[in-house]
């Protein structure tokens, strides 16, 4: 096994976004009174959408409704904000900077439930959480269960993130984990160790600079119910901009549905254009691995629509977490969730 090259990864952005900037929201969001939007010249009705993260294929059904005009075509005038390590996007939502952002996990959403701002998840465009557990190749390795006794590498926002829900369900151990530093060599270095990662990132990063394809165990097809790739949206806006809203929740569903099923190569361009740093050859193997594994059209979409939730993910999600001690048992987890701006009847 060659380890030259081997770089430090970039940290990941849920890992960042997951509890930030829920407080810091709160008053400016309570504070929110009315909240429309105004039209360009030409009439259109300007959006900002915050993403989580730099620009790429995670977005790219965004950036497809904007290549292929699906957004304005529905009066929209929309402008993708990319996210980065220093952008909060409940912190943007509160300040007005943004009128929509993206949720990485449900973790966020529920978090500004259990603190008391009034904002929403409003769409969730990925049905399964990209989270993976990443081990090195075992053939005795056949489910996470196999992974009991090892060290795993975690960051510190995950333990109270989907390392909750790995202990309630296989009854891994605290002593068990190792801090996770977005450096490559130590997982490297311990044929034992469990590393924490992204479906669409770490994985091909390994291969490509490790030369070895290691084992990944998607959490979601394991049971995780978090969703991903939300749509935020604070109450008072979405009450004011109902139509604008329900337009741009459509139009994205649009850019989803064509770029996993169709020709990607027009968001590409505008993914790459927002972020140089990224390639085509990353872009080419997270876009297949979005339609393989069922990210976007599977699920409850390929029963509903892109873009659906439904209150039995979202109680699944309450219960495991908040019997795990993350939020308070009584916390009213419907808030943090709303279908009544997704194309067709709302679900819960």
């Amino acid at each position: 096994m060659s380890r030259r090259g081997i770089r430090r990864l970039s940290p990941d952005r849920r890992t960042l976004l997951a509890g930030a900037g829920a407080m810091a929201a709160v008053t400016a969001l309570s504070a929110c009174g009315r909240s429309e939007v105004e039209p360009d010249a030409d009439g259109r009705i300007r959006l900002r959408f915050a993403t989580d993260w730099r620009a790429q294929a995670e977005h790219g059904g965004f950036y497809q409704a904007l290549a292929s005009g699906a957004y304005e075509k529905r009066g929209l005038n929309v402008q993708i904000m990319q996210g980065g390590p220093n952008v909060n996007v409940p912190q943007l939502l509160a300040s007005g900077a943004v009128e929509l952002g993206m949720g990485s996990n449900s973790f966020i959403p529920m978090n500004l439930v259990a603190e008391g701002a009034p904002v929403k998840a409003v769409a969730a465009f990925f049905q399964k959480d990209p989270q993976v557990l990443i081990a090195h190749p075992d053939p005795a390795l056949r489910s996470i269960a196999d992974l009991q006794g090892r060290p795993f590498l975690l960051a510190d926002a995950s333990i109270n993130a989907f390392w909750v829900w790995l202990k309630a369900k296989y009854g891994f151990t605290d002593d068990q984990v190792r801090k996770y530093t977005f450096n490559l060599a130590p997982f490297l270095a311990d044929e034992q160790a469990v590393q924490q990662g992204y479906l669409t990132s770490e994985p091909f990063t390994i291969e490509r600079e490790a030369g070895f394809t290691p084992r990944v165990f998607l959490l979601a097809d394991e049971g995780y119910p978090s969703y991903a790739t939300m749509v935020l949206a604070p109450n008072a806006f979405a009450r004011d901009n109902a139509e604008a809203l329900r337009n741009f929740i459509a139009a994205s569903a649009e850019g989803w549905r064509d770029y996993i099923q169709g020709d990607g190569k027009a968001a590409d361009a505008l993914i790459r254009k927002a972020n140089p740093d990224m390639t085509q050859d990353i872009l080419d193997q997270a876009r297949a691995k979005l339609k393989e594994n069922g990210m976007v059209d599977g699920g409850d979409a390929a029963l509903y629509g892109l873009g659906t939730m439904t209150a039995d993910r979202w109680r699944d999600f309450f219960e495991v977490t908040s019997q795990a001690g993350v939020y308070p048992t009584n916390l009213d987890w419907r808030q943090a969730f709303t279908t009544q701006y997704l194309p067709g009847r709302g679900r819960g």
